[in-house]
């Protein structure tokens, strides 16, 4: 049995930034970081983008080398996997038989991908990108892939299309929404997306659902729509999202939803747990998780600082990015509830901002190849400004005048 003054479930960007941030807050107690992987902890987003790509190598990944962690006192108990926890007895039970005691408890394990339920969803050509391993499965099968069909059109759909195009490969994109970003974005960025695709060669199919996967003579699959057309492969990614890796939290008795409910701290139900990043719900915020690696870092910033006696309540602004071919798109606020869109620049031009108001105060900003809009936008959602729509369309007018005016 081990025991610690801080543990850390999770070593993903959640994780590693808490530990970071306690020792920067003065925590001189004794740390230690468990991760069901056996990689140190890395850029998880960079998954689906440059390292699928083959443009950045694995090791570019690392948040930080091995000495940092050593040198800051921070244990790292990497490839177990915690499987309960006591709250009374503040002990962690691991798959590996080991138990592990704390006085603090920070839970950051994030989420795992949500799995398809159809006939054949178990058929090897099917595979998820959620970790180093499901990328170099991806990686090493690529040479013998000529068809990939890519079940979900979100960020992680949409980012896997846009490699695999640029890899040569024939990309079919299944979305069972009307629209690809339906869950986070409005419909212009959600057409905007779709139509530069479709003009890379991409076959998007909307409004579609998977029945059955079928294993086809030869070798790949067939992947069966909803409406009856069969679409052959020799890869399918899904990604049609996470589900929050909370099940011996929860089951230990911590408040939970879709998600861990945590308070302005990051405080759990339980007495000295702590809940972060993906997996974590803020009681008194917008009602959902924010799965970004912002979140995550300033929940650990906030935590570190209650640990360490110093309480702020969570107050930062979301933000979230995605890299699609020549394309960035920052997003900064939360869209929920808006009642108006408010369209920056020509879509044509491929440079152009989406601002979301709820009253007449913006709230939200999609920002696609315009990181001025982005930057500024933050200001204007921070100051809860309300903003005439005549003054925020025009491009020319740097959002940041805006200020000035309102």
């Amino acid at each position: 049995m081990e025991r610690f003054d801080c543990v850390i479930v999770g070593a993903g960007h959640g994780g590693a930034q808490a530990a970071q941030a306690l020792r920067q807050n003065g925590f001189e107690g004794s740390v230690a970081m468990i991760g069901d992987e056996t990689e140190l902890p890395y850029d998880r987003p960079s998954l689906s983008k440059d390292y699928l790509a083959g443009k950045k190598p694995f090791e570019r990944l690392r948040l930080r080398p091995e000495a940092f962690w050593a040198e800051r006192g921070i244990a790292l108990r990497l490839g177990r996997r915690v499987v309960s926890v006591d709250p009374a007895a503040r002990a962690l039970g691991c798959d590996d038989g080991s138990t592990i005691e704390y006085r603090h408890l920070i839970w950051a394990t994030g989420g795992v991908p949500r799995r398809l339920t159809c006939a054949g969803h178990d058929h090897p050509a099917v595979q998820y990108l959620r970790s180093r391993a499901d990328s170099d499965r991806m990686i090493a099968a690529l040479p013998g892939i000529r068809r990939v069909v890519i079940v979900g059109g979100g960020y992680i759909g949409l980012e896997a299309a846009a490699v695999l195009r640029e890899l040569g490969k024939a990309v079919t994109l299944v979305e069972a929404q009307e629209r690809v970003l339906a869950r986070v974005a409005a419909e212009p960025v959600s057409r905007f997306c779709e139509a530069e695709h479709r003009a890379q060669g991409v076959q998007v199919l909307l409004g579609t659902g998977v029945e059955e996967i079928a294993g086809a003579e030869g070798g790949g699959c067939t992947v069966r729509l909803s409406d009856g057309r069969d679409c052959p492969a020799d890869l399918v990614v899904v990604g049609i999202g996470i589900l929050p890796e909370i099940g011996p939290l929860a089951e230990a008795g911590a408040r939970a939803r879709d998600g861990i409910e945590v308070d302005a701290f990051c405080r759990t139900s339980l007495p000295d747990v702590w809940c972060i990043g993906d997996c974590a719900i803020l009681r008194d915020g917008p009602g959902i998780r924010i799965e970004s690696v912002q979140n995550a870092n300033d929940q650990a910033a906030t935590v570190a600082k209650a640990i360490c006696g110093r309480p702020e309540p969570y107050a930062a602004t979301p933000w979230f990015w995605s890299n699609q071919y020549d394309l960035k798109l920052q997003t900064v606020g939360l869209n929920l509830g808006h009642d108006a869109t408010v369209l920056r620049g020509d879509p044509a031009g491929r440079t152009f901002s989406l601002v979301y108001l709820r009253e007449g105060v913006v709230i939200a900003a999609d920002c696609i190849n315009a990181a001025k809009d982005f930057v500024q936008a933050r200001k204007l959602i921070e100051a809860g400004c309300h903003v005439p729509a005549d003054l925020l369309k025009d491009p020319e007018r740097p959002l940041r005048e805006l200020l000035e005016v309102v």
